[in-house]
């Protein structure tokens, strides 16, 4: 197996994946969802930014003699605010709590003990059915499940600008990080997308509750022309280590 290719649970057969368990391995759980990122990006960009980070956070955790491997990904989540959008699924907050709490239980009755949840979709609705079902898991006598939220204030901090000020949904963070992870799949006509200087977090405590009253018709807030793969690769590298210090705060061994 090369350096650029982590073990990925559905490409083992069953005795590869008992073994892989046994071994102690990580279980990564790429999390995002179904929705519009503006007219420049795929409907799957939280999914395949999760796909990427935990890619990298396994290479990483590999160097620091951690084994781990990398999940069936999970595309579905709450995403109202993207609702009036085409393409944009959501699902109800209990069918995700119960979806992600079952998946994560699923994998610990086969072994894999340690399930970390790789989450790429920001809405608050979303974060807290993961945060919920993490706690569903362990109240129905499953293990800690670590779940690196980048939305964390001692995270969030350590992001870019457009990040903190959150305006960042298919803006130049989002479209950095899938510049750096699937150039082909970014739209050439991000170039000519006026920058929207929206504070999405301020508009959602306002009480909006969709995309287009929070005044982004076109379903990006920030700045996506001035977005770069080199921005994408240098936000990768701090989303990876936030990986690694929460993974070595819940397992410290």
């Amino acid at each position: 197996m090369s350096l650029s290719s982590p073990r990925r649970l559905a490409e083992l057969t069953w005795p590869e994946a008992r073994d892989a368990a046994a071994a102690g391995a990580i279980a990564l759980v790429p999390i995002g969802s179904t929705e519009a990122h503006g007219p420049h990006l795929p409907l799957a960009t939280d999914v395949l930014l999760s796909e990427e980070l935990a890619r990298r956070s396994v290479l990483a955790l590999r160097l620091a003699g951690r084994p781990s491997l990398i999940a069936p990904s999970i595309g579905y989540a709450v995403t109202e605010f993207a609702a009036p959008f085409g393409g944009t699924v959501s699902i109800r907050p209990a069918t995700a709590t119960a979806l992600y709490a079952d998946v994560c239980a699923g994998l610990q009755a086969r072994g894999f003990d340690r399930v970390c949840l790789i989450n790429s979709h920001l809405e608050p609705a979303h974060v807290a059915t993961l945060k919920a079902a993490c706690a569903r898991v362990v109240t129905d006598g499953g293990s800690p499940v670590c779940f690196p939220d980048q939305m964390e204030r001692r995270w969030a901090r350590t992001l870019t600008e457009e990040f903190k000020r959150g305006a960042c949904h298919a803006g130049r963070y989002e479209t950095s990080l899938l510049l750096a992870a699937r150039p082909e799949l970014v739209r050439e006509s991000r170039a000519a997308l006026p920058p929207l200087a929206i504070d999405l977090a301020r508009a959602m405590r306002a009480g909006v509750t969709d995309f287009v009253a929070a005044g982004a018709a076109d379903a990006y807030f920030g700045d996506p022309a001035a977005a770069t793969a080199e921005e994408g690769e240098a936000i990768y590298h701090l989303l990876v280590e936030i990986v690694l210090a929460t993974v070595g705060e819940l397992w410290p061994d």
